[in-house]
């Protein structure tokens, strides 16, 4: 995931916000600050864990970059969560169940895109490809491929 020019210029206001000393870095302390104005109130283990998490170096000081770094970690597991919801609501939507459970008929599930979404791909050879053991049902790893 990339960060877009606006979302980077704003962590770079924030980081010299916090940056109180103007080296360029930001230490525990200043993270701590950081933190609590974005209403977390880290225990030192918290701190020191995430300090560790982000300071790829070593150094115990987070540069610029590491601190992008880190949001963009962030952001990237935000929107894979997101997208695995979704890949579980059409689970779900086509009549498997929300722990991930049950199977979908081949049959029904080309009948369906074919019918209700008015798709024109080749839906049976697709879902062939999908049904890797062949036994005429979906599992919800086979239909996880879909949207990967």
């Amino acid at each position: 995931m990339v960060l877009d020019e606006v979302f980077i210029e704003k962590c770079r206001q924030a980081f010299a916000t916090f940056d109180a000393d103007g080296s360029g870095t930001i230490d525990r302390d200043e993270m701590k600050l950081l933190l609590e104005a974005i209403g977390e109130n880290p225990t030192e283990e918290e701190l020191f864990r995430f300090m560790n998490d982000i300071d790829e170096d070593g150094t115990g000081q987070i540069e610029f970059e590491e601190f992008l770094k880190a949001f963009e970690k962030q952001r990237s597991t935000t929107s894979n969560v997101e997208d695995e919801q979704d890949t579980v609501d059409a689970w779900v939507a086509l009549g498997g169940e929300a722990d991930k459970s049950g199977l979908l008929d081949v049959d029904k599930l080309i009948k369906i895109v074919k019918d209700d979404f008015a798709m024109t791909i080749d839906i049976a050879k697709l879902v062939k490809e999908l049904d890797t053991n062949q036994d005429g049902k979906v599992d919800y790893s086979e239909f996880a491929v879909l949207f990967s």
